[in-house]
């Protein structure tokens, strides 16, 4: 069988475009140096054959049996053997200008071995395009920073990712009106439509529901607006310059396309389409019915996943972690037993990140020694429901409010804006306060300094994530801040723009609580947010992505840019994709990399299905010795 590759050939730019493919906008090139023929083979990758499979079918000529047989052992000896014999690698083009040669992120080759693959691919391609090694791991970049750079010449993933002229976040195709800010101002004194695009250097956080995102300068994938984005399945991508080169187009209809397999966005001027209304208005979200019968203030630590019908589905999963983290679970082993191809066990692999065979134990002690989850009370939706009954001014509004929705009346904002008034200055029942000041005393007596967050029955749920849009109270530190701070949390529950997402998506005023949660703010030296899968490719069941700076809200508002990184969950190891203020120490990395393996043994825990697939998304603050879980959700 004839090999589908150019062999011990010199690779021309024009044979580079014939056998190359296209991942994440770039044009690419497998290949695999044999070093006892001496032979180098350009792979055509738009086979999109493994390397391994490669190498057996055309090289060992392995029977495909004996290959799945033998699979563990012979990515042993392509990955990690010091005197392997095969290296193998992913050149990539980069806008004509160089070539990143990159392994695959798992090898582990040691600096005499890249220096050696570098060397040889040099020789073996167009000499007038420069080509630079791309460490594919810390571990790489640890090898090459010994080295002189006119000796290996590099560049770093963070690097790369900055010049990225194009990162598709959320692939789609939508028809829309294209709307162009170039400012914050603008964009605060123009209202937006659910048909618009909106382009901006950065798109900010309080955006309504719309057709499609198109970012001109880089941002994380995990800030509230890029979740929101994925979460409503629509087109998002960062697209370097688009504010200038789509000026033209502003207020044109277009249809905007994001496709991970192209070099850029698609968009193309379109005729108006009849008027219509939004595909999802015939989609509603489904919701469990609320338990308003319980009063009682919970301690986080006595929640399960059941009690969301009480206390909401942020306060239900902090309870599950708690128990998750102190007794285990019989489903945290669920996405290392299903077969990913092209690994048929995943089990070992899970072996070698605990460091032990037996997996349960090893699982609770990652949990006991290095994660914790700040104590904490929940208060009930029915508290609320009490809160809003004894008052009559607030009765009054609220059914001034329900009129207005349902006649899409335009005075619906004003009367949100009055009503979150009235809920923040009218006066506690003095057996409420009565109770949350007990509950505070019984399980909370020590603490310092509190955050107050929202557990609404309208948030976390499939197809409605709402990141972002009920309130958060931190740097709380006595009473009269905390009785403040949790009718800010029930009245985010009606803020303008929280009550038109729900009425979007069929949530009726009636049928939204709010319950909060009172929790120890634990000091830190970092925080941020991390998804068990990787945004920029969700084929690769290997990393989470995990975002980190100062606090977690520079991450989640979008305000500062944070360090990003890929963490792998089989092989172990990470890489630095985006750097922000700075990268993270040694130390640092080793404690991110047992927060990933925690992240992807929670994400079977609380997967909806038996494929224990579904990410979820954490935000986490960590100090030297422990990372603290502060919250968990689906991650669309």
């Amino acid at each position: 069988m004839q090999a589908p590759a150019l062999i011990g050939e010199r690779l021309t730019l024009s044979a580079f475009t014939q056998l190359s493919g296209t991942l994440g906008g770039y044009r690419f090139v497998k290949l695999v140096v044999d070093r006892e023929t001496g032979l180098i083979h350009f792979m055509d990758s738009r086979e999109n054959l493994f390397h391994v499979k490669y190498i057996a079918a055309h090289i060992l000529h392995m029977p495909p049996d004996e290959l799945e047989r033998r699979l563990d052992e012979i990515n042993f000896e392509v990955y990690h053997r010091v005197d392997r014999r095969f290296c193998l690698g992913i050149l990539a083009l980069h806008d004509q200008r160089f070539f990143s040669l990159e392994t695959v992120e798992a090898d582990t080759m040691t600096a005499e071995m890249l220096q050696y693959f570098y060397d040889e691919v040099r020789a073996n391609v167009d000499q007038s395009v420069p080509i630079l090694l791309k460490p594919a791991n810390h571990l790489q970049e640890s090898h090459v920073a010994k080295i002189p750079k006119d000796v290996l010449p590099r560049i770093l993933s963070y690097e790369l990712f900055s010049t990225n002229e194009f990162v598709p976040l959320n692939p789609g195709t939508a028809e829309g009106r294209l709307r162009i800010f170039r400012t914050e101002q603008e964009y605060e004194e123009n209202q937006l439509a659910w048909h618009d695009i909106i382009v901006m250097a950065k798109v900010p956080d309080d955006i309504p529901r719309l057709t499609g995102v198109v970012n001109s300068e880089h941002t994380t994938p995990l800030s509230h607006t890029n979740v929101l984005a994925s979460g409503w399945g629509i087109p998002n991508a960062i697209q370097l310059r688009a504010v200038d080169d789509l000026a033209h187009l502003n207020g044109r209809w277009v249809r905007y396309t994001v496709d991970p397999d192209a070099t850029k966005i698609g968009v193309e001027p379109i005729e108006q389409p009849d008027t219509r209304k939004p595909a999802w208005l015939a989609t509603r979200v489904t919701m469990d019915e609320p338990d308003l019968n319980n009063d009682r203030i919970a301690d986080l630590r006595d929640l399960r996943w059941r009690d969301s019908t009480r206390y909401g589905t942020k306060a239900a999963n902090l309870g599950e972690l708690n128990e998750v983290a102190k007794n285990g679970s019989t489903r945290w082993l669920g996405f290392y037993r299903i077969p990913r191809p092209p690994r048929e066990n995943l089990l070992p692999y899970l072996e070698q990140l605990l460091g032990t065979d037996d997996l349960d134990e090893g699982a609770k002690a990652l949990f006991r020694d290095h994660i914790r989850i700040p104590r904490g009370i929940a208060l009930p939706f029915s508290l609320h429901q009490r809160f809003l009954e004894a008052s009559p001014r607030l009765q009054q509004a609220i059914g001034k409010l329900k009129l207005a929705l349902e006649l899409d009346a335009p005075q619906t904002d004003a009367q949100c804006v009055e009503l979150q008034h009235l809920i923040r200055t009218a006066k506690f029942p003095d057996a409420l306060l009565t109770e949350i000041d007990d509950a505070i005393i019984r399980h909370l007596s020590g603490v310092s300094t509190f955050v107050v967050r929202s557990s609404s029955n309208a948030e976390d749920l499939a197809g409605f994530s709402a990141a972002g849009i009920y309130e958060s109270v931190t740097h709380v530190s006595d009473a009269r801040g905390i009785l403040s701070s949790v009718k800010k949390v029930w009245a985010s529950l009606v803020n303008a723009r929280s009550t038109l997402l729900r009425k979007q998506a069929g949530i009726a005023l009636d049928d939204a609580y709010m319950g909060v949660i009172i929790q120890e703010q634990v000091p830190s030296d970092r925080g941020g947010v991390m998804v068990t899968t990787n945004p920029l490719n969700r084929n690769d069941f290997r990393n989470v992505y995990i975002n980190v700076a100062g606090k977690v809200t520079d991450v989640v508002d979008g305000e500062a840019q944070p360090s990003q990184y890929l963490f792998n969950t089989v092989e172990g190891g990470g890489r630095t994709v985006a750097l922000g203020e700075s990268d993270v120490d040694e130390e640092t990395k080793q404690q991110l990399q047992k927060l990933a393996t925690a992240g992807r043994l929670l994400q079977s825990h609380f997967s909806p299905d038996y494929t224990f697939s579904q990410p979820v998304d954490i935000e986490w603050a960590a100090d030297k010795n422990h990372v603290h879980l502060l919250q968990l959700r689906p991650y669309a």
